[in-house]
């Protein structure tokens, strides 16, 4: 029986890097950012159903998306990014369930990567939430650095999503990322050798 672990956290928390590791084990991805790119290439529903909403000015010659052009039309405009994601989002939890699928008959662990996990409600699709925190200060500081923005720059993206606290207190298991890499991989491995999934079941 295979048991699926959906993985979340907050921008900068250091989701990847935990991903990485279960990836560098050998446990199979669903990737939710992978997937909502791939949703969109040339000669998809998806695809259409942005040009449907929005009109034609939002593809390339080439009749690819124009990320660009997509962005500065919802960048400003919240109502538009709602009806962007509400459009999309009937092809990305598809894709993701059929992944989630077809990974389960690869391994005894399949991990989902959703950023959004509990905000899109995907933890119905999983048997267990595990949750990368780092506090408040540690998320800001990591930010401000990584993507060289002002604090108030760096503070609005952090207000955009559900509060780490909050994604906390609701997780089923937590990987403490306010430390260096090397405690959090140890979090990942000990977390793979003692098969903790099984005890989150």
């Amino acid at each position: 029986m295979s048991f699926v672990l959906g993985i979340t956290g907050g921008i900068a928390s250091g989701k990847s890097t935990v991903v990485k590791c279960f990836e560098q084990a050998g446990y199979p991805i669903v990737d939710s950012d992978v997937i909502a790119r791939q949703v969109v290439e040339p000669n998809t529903p998806g695809l259409s159903a942005i040009v449907t909403v929005f009109g034609s000015e939002i593809l390339t010659a080439e009749g690819t998306l124009n990320r660009q052009k997509l962005g500065e039309l919802i960048f400003n405009d919240p109502e538009k990014r709602d009806l962007l994601n509400d459009t999309l989002d009937p092809f990305i939890r598809q894709a993701i369930k059929a992944e989630i699928a077809e990974k389960k008959q690869l391994s005894e662990l399949v991990i989902a990567d959703v950023p959004l996990l509990y905000e899109g409600k995907y933890d119905r699709y999983t048997d267990a939430v595990a949750v990368v925190f780092v506090t408040p200060q540690v998320q800001l500081q990591r930010l401000m650095a990584r993507n060289q923005l002002s604090e108030a720059q760096a503070l609005a993206r952090i207000n955009s999503q559900l509060p780490l606290v909050e994604k906390k207190a609701r997780a089923d298991f937590i990987f403490d990322n306010d430390g260096p890499l090397v405690e959090t991989q140890k979090q990942v491995l000990a977390f793979i050798q003692h098969k903790t999934w099984e005890k989150l079941a």
